[in-house]
């Protein structure tokens, strides 16, 4: 009997033992270089609701992100900045049932006191203004093109960028006169950068989906998802700039 007990004993601490040290592993969060500030708020916020949680993100081009998940990275959830994106995602059954959660419109950023005086769209298609865009594989290339277009000017840009955030970057080194980047960008930049706006009629929306990976096995992707687009994720992504989907 006291044999018996003791393995019963051990066997009972071995169990405690093992069981004391499983953790959840960390939460990987790919998303759009534009959601850098809120999505690392609504992280914390998550975190702090949810104690066992841990979010590791990955901020980068929509559609690097979207490259790097096709490749086999180890990824719990993506949100982009553009539907078609993360349609591909979808498409290719690496994640299914996308939410729209955000909006964002275009502006022009320029350095502190706007010295090329810049005043529209058109004036960035003046041979005199250096001008930076996103790449046009990215979703901040594809609506400054379509901005271009639907304002009728040729705009020849002198570099385009991996992300939006490296094209604020160009605007706040002083390396170009304006660059094409997203309101929340301006916004979160304070007195870094200069803001032009953009008339509502020539302007360009994007919408944000956001979507968990189908191979994820975390128990807090779908969770994470879903506070995001709640109450308390919404009133984060406003307090940036982000507008309703």
């Amino acid at each position: 009997m006291r044999v018996v007990l003791v393995v019963l004993l051990a066997l009972g601490l071995t169990a405690c033992s093992s069981g004391g040290s499983t953790s959840v592993p960390t939460l990987k969060v790919s998303a759009a270089s534009s959601l850098t500030g809120a999505f690392t708020e609504i992280g914390k916020a998550f975190e702090s609701t949810h104690p066992e949680a841990a979010i590791a993100f990955n901020f980068g081009g929509s559609s690097a992100l979207a490259e790097q998940i096709a490749q086999g990275a180890d990824v719990d959830v993506f949100a982009s900045a553009d539907t078609a994106i993360m349609q591909e995602v979808v498409d290719a059954q690496l994640a299914a049932n996308p939410v729209d959660f955000a909006s964002n419109t275009l502006q022009i950023a320029t350095p502190p006191g706007n010295p090329a005086n810049v005043g529209s769209v058109a004036d960035l298609a003046k041979p005199s203004i250096k001008v930076a865009i996103c790449a046009a594989e990215v979703p901040c290339g594809v609506a400054a093109i379509a901005l271009f277009a639907k304002a009728a000017v040729t705009v020849t840009p002198v570099t385009r960028e991996p992300d939006v955030k490296s094209v604020l970057a160009k605007v706040i080194a002083d390396e170009v006169d304006a660059g094409v980047v997203y309101v929340t960008d301006v916004l979160v930049s304070g007195d870094k950068v200069t803001g032009v706006a953009i008339p509502a009629g020539v302007n360009v929306a994007v919408t944000y989906p956001i979507a968990t990976l189908s191979e994820s096995t975390n128990p807090f992707a779908a969770q994470f998802a879903a506070f995001v687009a709640g109450v308390e994720g919404q009133a984060i992504l406003a307090k940036y700039g982000f507008g309703k989907a």
